[in-house]
């Protein structure tokens, strides 16, 4: 039983035809989603900043509309797990526990950038399935309606960065 400071702030019942159970289970991976989401943008902006050589100017402007996008989404994400009843994570320290985003400590080549950007964005969208099943599941076609946006764009952001560094050998 709470204390009668913790029942002031205790949420109402949260009554939106998902189960606590099920709520919890896509609040998980949507703080992994969070995590993820905020690593990769730190790590897009950092690019964004440092980035040199000849693509400087196309990479340079790639890179930021790229980071500005995923400032707005890791928003939606926190809001839509506070929507679910959860407290959204919002330090390193608890990124860093659930993210599969490296954290970038050097400053790569140009071409190392968007290689990594591309694995970023791929380790986002794979995140983002794993929560379609799950909200799906709980029959959570909010979550399922953010996460399809998330994998529309960041396929696309990888399939852009990809593009940029291919062969120009034709199939």
């Amino acid at each position: 039983m709470p204390n009668k400071i913790q029942a002031e702030f205790l949420e109402p019942n949260i009554n939106i035809g998902i189960s606590e159970k099920d709520r919890k289970i896509v609040c998980k991976g949507l703080s992994k989603l969070l995590a993820d989401s905020y690593l990769l943008y730190l790590k897009t902006q950092n690019y964004h900043w440092n980035v040199t050589g000849k693509m400087f100017q196309p990479l340079h402007t790639l890179f930021e509309d790229q980071y500005k996008e995923m400032a707005e989404a890791v928003d939606d994400i926190a809001e839509r797990i506070r929507t679910l009843g959860e407290f959204a994570p919002g330090s390193f320290t608890s990124f860093l526990k659930v993210t599969s985003i490296r954290e970038e400590s050097s400053i790569p080549t140009a071409e190392e950038m968007i290689h990594n950007l591309v694995q970023g964005n791929e380790a986002v969208v794979t995140t983002a399935r794993q929560i379609v099943a799950e909200a799906n599941e709980c029959e959570d076609d909010v979550t399922t309606d953010l996460m399809v946006e998330r994998m529309q764009i960041h396929e696309k952001n990888a399939w852009m960065l990809r593009s940029m560094i291919a062969s120009n050998k034709t199939h």
